[in-house]
């Protein structure tokens, strides 16, 4: 009986939560060892469905680069980077649009649909939602690496209208309908924006931002957001998507999260409980 008590309570908790975000959207960014581990996988896919079910509006956008470079690696088609970024000619290009837009994107939205979902699969050449510019070289040229000018949430406001879960793979085209491979935290948080969410979430490999103890900070201040990096306490790959999240939040979305995907179910645990289990910037 103790247990079905503190099952009963678990739901207590998220009810003022389930009304507060009922009808509010949520951009999720998947990446990371959720999208490889089969267990974190099933796990998103009903969290997300979930999401559906209750009333907020969820939508997904999911990165791929590892699985971009196994295929390259198949194909004998080397891989390289500058400053964390894929250098993508056209030869790359084909396959970056292969991989992202066709197989992964594909298999999220099975998994979502296969957890009783109704999800559909875009990118951003669809409907011309993401409109893109080529990034300017400055040491290395990129390629076709991608920024992202505007969005046109048209085709994703009709999706919410008729009910179903958008998944887009991270592909702007620019003013000549060429594809453009554009950071999938950045593709997130500009569609966060467009569309004026209540919360963007990225799903990293990591527990949130740490303290310089590393300690867990489980919320941060925009305000605050300069200092922790000019002391070396957010540093690496973690300046990016703070910054993706800061800009998000300074342009309307009401809270920005950063969570371990590692962690099953971590989407619900961050969305409906008292102490969430990532970093919320807000």
């Amino acid at each position: 009986m103790q247990h079905l008590i503190e099952k009963a309570s678990i739901l207590m908790e998220a009810l003022p939560y389930i009304r507060k975000f009922h009808g509010k959207t949520v951009v999720i960014k998947y990446g990371g060892a959720a999208m490889l581990d089969e267990r974190l996988k099933s796990s998103f896919a009903r969290d997300v469905v979930l999401l559906d079910y209750i009333g907020i509006n969820p939508v997904i956008v999911h990165g791929g680069g590892p699985q971009i470079g196994e295929v390259l690696k198949k194909m004998g088609i080397e891989s390289r980077f500058h400053n964390g970024m894929r250098i993508t000619d056209d030869r790359t290009m084909d396959v970056v649009e292969m991989v992202l837009a066709g197989d992964i994107n594909k298999e999220i939205v099975s998994l979502v649909n296969s957890h009783g979902g109704r999800a559909v699969g875009l990118s951003g050449k669809d409907g011309r939602m993401i409109q893109a510019k080529k990034l300017d070289p400055e040491t290395v040229d990129l390629g076709r690496v991608g920024t992202v000018k505007t969005v046109d949430p048209s085709v994703l406001t009709t999706l919410d209208q008729a009910k179903f879960i958008p998944v887009i793979a991270p592909i702007g085209v620019d003013e000549k309908g060429q594809a453009l491979n554009i950071n999938a935290d950045l593709v997130a948080g500009v569609i966060a924006e467009s569309l004026q969410a209540e919360k963007l979430v990225l799903l990293t490999d990591v527990e949130g931002v740490l303290d310089q103890n590393k300690q867990l900070l489980s919320s941060i201040k925009t305000k605050e957001v300069s200092r922790l990096i000019e002391e070396g306490t957010i540093i690496g790959g973690m300046i990016p998507k703070i910054q993706c999240a800061l800009k998000a939040v300074q342009s309307g979305v009401r809270t920005a999260h950063i969570i371990d995907g590692r962690v099953e179910h971590a989407l619900l645990l961050e969305i409906f409980t008292d102490k969430g289990v990532g970093t919320v910037i807000s």
